[in-house]
Order: structure tokens, then sequence, then C-alpha cells
């Protein structure tokens, strides 16, 4: 679907009347994210429980999918899957602890194969306009991976919430500079 010259100006207009809420939605997370800064251990415990509560959520919906499924093959699949993603929530409210350890230790790895795949990716591009930068970001992404590693498990008490704090301060400055733009255009 695209929009006509008129429409777009409309939903752009629209849009720029409510600058203002931007503005206080990118302040509130700002804050948020200045005191999940304060207190990285509650920090990361809530996020714990956030992804806690999105997998029991996901193995709930799964289990009732697996009663529309027609074939039992694909029944028990379904179901099976909807019991261990639940059961892995359950987990996630029980222990938020351990939660963080496993969690921690799964983003390590995440960090480091991104950072791998980044680097072999901009050395594919070699040549091209911006294949460094490319590298560049695989190797701050690997790093950080390693540096994870290297502590694990010791930081898993704190360095999910450090993750949030940073991206609720970067979600909150990105929707207060929209808010902004929106203002003056």
């Amino acid at each position: 679907m695209t929009l006509s010259g008129d429409a777009l100006r409309n939903v752009v207009d629209q849009t720029r009347a409510k600058w203002g809420w931007f503005v206080a939605l990118g302040i509130l997370l700002l804050l948020f994210g200045i005191i999940a800064f304060g207190n990285l251990f509650v920090a990361t415990v809530a996020s714990v429980y956030l992804v806690g509560w999105m997998m029991l959520f996901a193995g709930v919906v799964e289990i009732i999918h697996a009663f529309g499924v027609k074939t039992w093959g694909r029944f028990f699949y379904w179901l099976l899957s909807g019991i261990l993603y639940a059961v892995a929530g359950f987990f996630a409210f029980y222990n938020p602890l351990l939660a963080s350890t496993v969690l921690t230790f799964l983003l390590a790895v995440a960090l480091i194969a991104a950072g791998v795949l980044r680097i072999w990716v901009g050395f594919q591009q070699k040549g091209t306009s911006g294949w460094g930068w490319v590298v560049a970001a695989g190797v701050i992404t690997l790093l950080a991976g390693i540096l994870i590693a290297l502590r694990w498990p010791v930081n898993s008490l704190w360095v999910l919430g450090l993750f949030l704090a940073i991206d609720l301060i970067f979600q909150g400055w990105a929707f207060i500079a929209l808010g902004l733009a929106l203002k003056r255009a």
C-alpha cells in the first residue's frame, strides 16, 4: 500500500501535532533508564521477569495452538514446545538469579557469534564503501561478548540490567529528538 502525497502529508501533520507525547515518552524512558542505572541488580531481575512473562505467554499460546492442529505428530510437537516455553517462563519467576545466569551466558554467546559474523561479512565486502565500519562494529560486538563471557557467571547479577538501562536511555533520547524534530518540522 502506498500513500499519495496528500495522504502522506496528512499522516505527517497528525504525527507532528502529537510531538509533545513523543517528548514526554522520551523523558519517561530516560528517567527509567537512569533509575535502572541506579540499581542494576533490580533492573536485571526486572528484565528476567519480562522475559519470563513473554515465555510463559508464548508457551500458553503454543499449548492452545497444539489443540488446533489436526495431526498427532504435530500436536505433540506444539504441545511439547509450549510446555517447555511455559516451564522456562515459570523458571524465570521461580529462580530469577539462576535465570539471569543462563540469559547472560546466552547473551555472551550471541554477541560473540554476531561479532564473528559481522567481521566475516565486512571482510567479504572489502573494497566497498563502509566495509571497515562493519568490521569495526563486529570487533566491538565480539569484544563485548568476550568480556561478558570472561566475567560470567559473576556478572550475571548486573549485565542484563546494564543492557536494559542503556536501551532505555537511548530510546528516551531518540523519542525526545523525534518529538523535537516534529515540533520544528
